[in-house]
């Protein structure tokens, strides 16, 4: 019976460390969130189509950079990934973005399952629908190690 207890023990303590750097879930698909929750599909107002790229020059970034939208709106943001790298999209308040950001950093591997994020290949496209249930300012960046740094976050503004 020991044995049993401790290579459970052994076994619930290693295979948390791959959960921990292998994937991201932090509850987003069914909490609600300040900056709002996943939207219906038929409740969708408008779509906004936004692009990830890199420049010749280094620089990474979203076009466009802001997003306006009203507090209670539901749109679709469409995602085409135009650059040569993989590129992710994370959006919510900025303390809880810049704290994804550092553990992005400590396991840049790291896949999500968020539903305020979407990470793309080269040439993919994807989708997440939402509605912004609170006026605020926001922002959304690309964590991936040295995209942020190299320009790839914007804004979010909704208002009442």
């Amino acid at each position: 019976m020991k044995r049993f207890v401790i290579a459970t023990a052994v076994l619930a303590l290693t295979t948390g460390a791959v959960f921990a750097a292998g994937t991201h879930s932090g509850g987003h698909d069914t909490e609600k969130m300040a900056i709002g929750e996943p939207g219906e599909k038929g409740k969708v107002k408008r779509t906004v189509n936004i692009a990830m790229t890199e420049k010749d020059d280094g620089k990474m970034l979203f076009e466009p950079a802001t997003i306006k939208v009203k507090a209670g709106e539901t749109i679709r943001l469409r995602f085409t990934n135009k650059g040569e790298a993989d590129h992710e999209y994370v959006m919510d308040q900025e303390p809880a973005v810049m704290e994804h950001k550092a553990v992005m950093e400590k396991f840049p591997d790291m896949e999500h399952a968020d539903a305020n994020s979407i990470r793309l290949a080269p040439g993919k496209t994807g989708e997440i629908v939402w509605t912004f249930s609170n006026a605020g300012d926001y922002v959304f960046a690309c964590l991936i190690p040295g995209h942020y740094e190299s320009g790839m976050k914007g804004a979010i503004q909704v208002s009442q």
